[in-house]
């Protein structure tokens, strides 16, 4: 759900309810009720969620369950320490279920 989605990503930038209200200039509460669930961001919001977090609008409504990242401007070297990451992470949450 998209409010679970927003806290997951929020967390794993390691940032709190009120950094990330400043950051779209709104208040610690209206991110903590996007995050409980009681209302949702603006249309404008959503976009702006989706630029700030690098995923799509898609990814943050649980239309698509893949996500992208954005690799512009990275080096062949860099994109490869990327690609290693989510395949050890993927590695690591197969560990988990087994």
């Amino acid at each position: 759900m998209l409010n679970d989605k927003i806290k997951t990503l929020r967390e794993a930038r390691k940032m709190s309810q009120t950094e990330l209200a400043k950051e779209f200039n709104i208040t610690k509460q209206t991110v903590s009720n996007w995050e409980s669930g009681y209302i949702n961001p603006s249309i404008t919001k959503l976009k702006q969620l989706a630029e700030f977090f690098n995923v799509s609008t898609d990814y943050l409504l649980d239309l698509e369950s893949n996500n992208s990242i954005d690799i512009t401007n990275l080096t062949d070297e860099e994109v490869g320490f990327v690609s290693q990451i989510v395949n050890d992470l993927k590695n690591k949450n197969k560990k988990k279920e087994q």
